[in-house]
């Protein structure tokens, strides 16, 4: 039946049959099957044995399944007379005569959702979007009246309830906002947006509880994924019609509606020999979590692909995804704690009962060698090597680790395997795809980061959780692409998840010849200086030059700071390195002014730098050592990084500008806080981006308009760098901004290249 639906359907797209048409013949044959069926289950006939559920009895004698003529004939006559009728007595007979209504309700919402598409080619089209409109309406109601009185239904906990309602929230708005992205632009159709609406809400509490029901109660997680798949297909005809959709468009509603009508038969047999909720199974994270904010995004990038843009009503009720999706994740991080809780509860009542040898019954983790050879057999899955770190340089202790490897074997699945690769190293071979995997190391995680009580207090230790895929790959080559991801994960600050990928490698191969070839650099003659200048935009002169480091690495090539201050911080080398620049730009500075340009110069430096506690005292003997007026020198500090050390970066400041250096705060970004902490800070001149000159939204002025305000009131003069075009250094200028820097103006170059360009401006600062 699903052959021939997709046969009609792609009929009805290549035009071979009218849209109508294709998608009324492929609806009408699968709802007649469904409607078949169900009616045959409505009229009293059980399931087949091998339908049964296995947690459940069945309703029929297994043994006499194939024939209940001969069962009846010896075995005990009250035996002899349940099975004449079909049906077990007491609890059974109950579940069977509810199902049995529960089939015919489910037999007329199929019959009514299957009328209502097959009538459609019949019509004429103007009443179209009433008959499917009449459909859904008729429709909805009848589904959830069944699905409310499905066997094995329990009452939901206070924690679950409370977890099911954040998903619906979660799942819903961001139903309702990919369908405002995805609906055309103009006016909505009433019938469109109320259909819409309501469908979203309904379809998110559907697909919520198949979601949650899928492991415990699979019959009924179905049924529940059927009625969500027709009330969508219904709905979205009714959009369809509403917007008058060419009659080519239609056979998109039909495959949902074939798949809705024909799983409620599939769930309804299952749930039929009486499901018991699992209270243990531990909820899905995937993709009851990741779900809401991929249909978010996938919405919004469609819109912006075709409008190019967001109104504000847009905006803001995109923002509304995001507070149910992290509250669903809070609550997702609690559920697993409780769980871990409960699972280690009954390990200990094991323990007790078992009495002083039940250590004996835990397995020990298998050795490296053992995980190869299991990986030597492994076709599929992913390796976790999970990576502890002690508080400070401190190594976890013996207790700590023996918990460690407790929480591991609670935290991982029976098939799992667990390994010791050395004194505070473990692996986890796991046979799950890559999105489970991750969601186990995401478990493992939270798990391991837990406190450890010991006499005392408690110790806490740090975890780095690197992930490669198994399939493919010699054992060995696994081995090392999971340890290449939990160094990633150790280099990006610890306490995370990292996955292996061939450009993770080419990253950490490069970070390795960073870390060795760096050492040296300086005293090798292997840094170097390039200048850009800074312009005054009313005459376009140069006033002065920005020294950018460079290293010019006979092995690795050029290396820009962004990827060497990282390496140098780490190897502690920012205060040598730093002391050269000084050192060569007031060098340089020396040696312009004896061709007599009085032109500034300013240099970078990290907060941690500055935070030295000679870093002025070394910077006047710089100045001394070369003979250079200290107000010619600018000592440049990045904003984002000063927040940290706001009260020593304070005095330091301080301290240069007392002995004649001037001091700029690098890129500005114009919040609240920034302007807040601005007001403290000493400092001569503030450098911000090109994007606080455009224009702000719905007309209004751009935010430099305010920046150069506030620094008009602090006597700082504006320096706008990164300016790339002559729209933006018109913009600067028209903002009342003084100087400019960046590509449209002057890129930067060595020495000799820069002098040269100053000599296009024979009176310019001298």
């Amino acid at each position: 039946m699903s052959l021939t639906g997709a046969v009609f359907l792609l009929a009805g797209v290549a035009g071979l049959l009218p849209g109508p048409a294709a998608t009324a013949l492929a609806v009408a044959g699968g709802s007649a099957l469904a409607c078949v069926r169900l009616a045959w289950l409505a009229g009293g006939a059980l399931p087949a044995p091998s339908d049964l559920a296995p947690n459940a009895p069945p309703t029929v004698d297994a043994r006499t399944a194939e024939s209940p003529a001969r069962s009846a004939e010896t075995g005990p006559p009250e035996r002899r007379d349940a099975l004449a009728a079909g049906v077990t007595t007491g609890r059974q007979a109950r579940r069977v005569a509810l199902s049995r209504r529960v089939a015919a309700i489910l037999d007329a919402a199929v019959l009514v959702a299957g009328l209502s598409v097959a009538v459609l080619p019949l019509s004429d089209p103007a009443y179209r979007l009433p008959i499917a409109l009449t459909g859904l309406c008729l429709t909805a109601p009848l589904y959830v009246t069944a699905l409310l009185r499905l066997p094995g239904r329990s009452r939901l906990s206070g924690p679950e309830l409370v977890r099911r309602t954040v998903d619906v929230l979660a799942l819903g708005v961001s139903l309702v906002f990919a369908g405002w992205m995805l609906l055309p632009g103009g006016p909505v159709p009433a019938a469109a947006g109320i259909a819409a609406s309501g469908g979203a809400v309904v379809l998110a509490v559907l697909v919520v509880v198949a979601l949650a029901e899928r492991h415990r109660r699979p019959g009924a997680a179905r049924c529940h994924a059927g009625a969500a798949l027709t009330l969508g297909g219904l709905t979205l005809l009714v959009v369809l019609l509403a917007y008058g959709a060419p009659d080519r468009a239609l056979p998109v509603v039909a495959a949902p509606l074939l798949a809705g009508a024909l799983l409620p038969v599939a769930g309804l047999r299952r749930a039929w020999a009486g499901e018991r909720p699992d209270r243990d199974v531990a909820p899905a994270a995937w993709p009851r979590l990741t779900a809401p904010a991929g249909i978010a995004a996938l919405a919004a990038g469609v819109h912006l692909c075709v409008v190019g843009e967001f109104s504000t009503g847009a905006m803001a009720l995109g923002l509304t995804v995001v507070p149910p999706i992290m509250v669903g994740e809070l609550l997702a991080a609690a559920d697993q704690r409780r769980r871990v809780q409960r699972l280690a509860a009954r390990e200990a009542w094991l323990r007790r009962r078992l009495g002083p040898d039940a250590r004996a019954v835990e397995p020990a983790p298998l050795t490296r060698a053992d995980l190869v050879r299991a990986l030597a057999q492994r076709s599929g899955g992913a390796l976790l090597v999970v990576d502890l770190h002690g508080e400070g340089a401190a190594v976890p202790e013996g207790p700590v680790l023996t918990e460690v490897a407790r929480r591991l074997r609670v935290g991982v699945e029976a098939h799992d395997l667990v390994a010791r690769l050395g004194d505070t190293e473990y692996a986890v071979l796991t046979d799950v795809g890559p999105v489970l995997a991750y969601a186990l190391g995401t478990r493992l995680l939270a798990a391991l980061t837990e406190p450890y009580p010991r006499p005392g207090g408690v110790a806490r230790v740090r975890v780095s959780v690197g992930l490669a895929e198994t399939g493919g790959g010699e054992p060995e080559d696994v081995l090392r692409q999971a340890d290449l991801a939990r160094r990633r994960a150790v280099q990006l600050g610890r306490d995370r998840v990292e996955w292996y990928d061939a450009y993770l490698e080419e990253q950490l191969v490069r970070r390795l010849d960073l870390e060795r070839e760096l050492p040296g650099a300086v005293a090798r003659g292997e840094l170097d200086l390039v200048y850009q200048p800074v312009v005054a935009l009313a005459e376009r002169t140069p006033v002065g030059t920005e020294a950018l480091l460079r290293w010019r690495s006979p092995t690795l090539g050029t290396v820009l700071p962004a990827e060497l201050l990282p390496v140098a911080a780490d190897l502690d080398l920012v205060g040598e390195i730093g002391r050269w620049v000084v050192d060569r730009a007031c060098r340089q500075l020396a040696a312009w002014s004896g061709s007599g340009r009085e032109l500034w110069m300013a240099v970078n430096v990290t907060p941690r730098e500055l935070a030295a506690p000679d870093f002025v005292a070394r910077t006047a003997t710089a100045l001394a050592a070369y003979d250079v007026s200290p107000e010619r020198l600018v000592v440049e500090v990045a904003e984002p990084g000063v927040g940290a050390e706001l009260s020593t970066v304070v005095a330091r400041l301080a301290g240069l500008r007392s002995i004649g250096v001037r001091t700029a705060l690098d890129d500005f970004r114009a919040e609240h806080a920034s302007l807040a902490q601005l007001r403290r800070l000493p400092i001569d001149l503030l450098k911000v981006g090109p994007h606080l000159v455009r224009p702000g939204g719905d007309g209004q002025r751009p935010l430099i308009d305010v920046v150069a305000n506030l620094a008009d009131r602090l006597g700082v003069e504006l320096v706008v760098e990164e300016l790339e075009s002559e729209g933006q250094v018109a913009g600067a200028r028209r903002a009342g901004c003084r100087y400019g820097q960046g590509f449209a103006l002057a890129r930067p170059a060595t020495a000799e290249r820069v002098e040269a360009w100053f000599e296009e401006f024979p009176s310019a600062a001298r």
